[in-house]
């Protein structure tokens, strides 16, 4: 039974919005977007449709507050590491890591919500979100090069963001509520796996070049022909 929100604001109460976007975001990772409704969101809400629809036009708005505040909330913890001086550029990857999955760990519907349902948002809300996404890869990737700058020589530190985020992005796929392994306890796992490897990666090898051997000009090539043939 989805639970109620005992509303204990008034209408315009920040406080009731917050809790209907809190409820969504649990429907939604439960049930998928397309499968909870309006009705559903207010029932669950102990609100009327009339009070639901006073606070968010429909659910798409519901949807577009729910994964803009989650990523928004990622980009200023990127920019809180990046601002704090106590943070060395050797521990911004480490300190990235364990903030992000601290978060993660309080906000698993939002994450799944931002995850799996953003591509249902009309183009204008899903690329400002994209954007702000962006700007996430790129944080971490800068705290790739600054622990590694001879990666970024490589053109090596946004693949490695990207591989960092396929560890991190899609634990609720398997880390379970109340199981035997938290976020907090899967930490430093990740940080052993990723951290430690980037930081102790052997310099990679350049590229060998390939050689062109340049094809022989079509009137060479008919000589060689007619050569062959007298």
């Amino acid at each position: 039974m989805a639970r109620s929100i005992q509303p204990s604001v008034p209408p315009h109460g920040k406080g009731q919005r917050e809790a209907i976007l809190a409820e969504a975001a649990a429907l939604f990772a439960l049930r998928g977007y397309h499968g909870t409704s309006m009705s559903d969101l207010a029932e669950a809400c102990g609100l009327s449709k009339a009070t639901l629809y006073h606070h968010y036009r429909d659910k798409s708005e519901v949807l577009t507050h729910i994964a803009d505040g989650h990523v928004s909330r990622l980009v200023e913890l990127c920019d809180s590491v990046e601002r704090d001086p106590a943070v060395t550029p050797d521990d911004r990857l480490r300190v990235l890591v364990e903030r992000f999955l601290a978060e993660y760990a309080e906000a698993q519907n939002s994450h799944r919500v931002l995850t799996e349902d953003v591509r249902f948002l009309p183009s204008p809300d899903r690329n400002r979100i994209l954007d702000k996404e962006r700007h996430v890869v790129q944080s971490f990737a800068d705290a790739v090069a600054a622990l590694r700058p001879d990666l970024a020589k490589k053109k090596l530190t946004k693949p490695l963001a990207m591989l960092l985020f396929g560890m991190l992005n899609w634990m609720f796929t398997w880390l379970r509520p109340n199981g035997a392994l938290t976020h907090a306890s899967v930490t430093p796992l990740v940080l052993n796996l990723f951290f430690d490897g980037v930081r102790n990666m052997p310099a990679p090898m350049p590229h060998p070049r390939l050689v062109r051997v340049p094809r022989a000009a079509p009137v060479a090539a008919k000589r060689a022909s007619r050569a062959r043939t007298a």
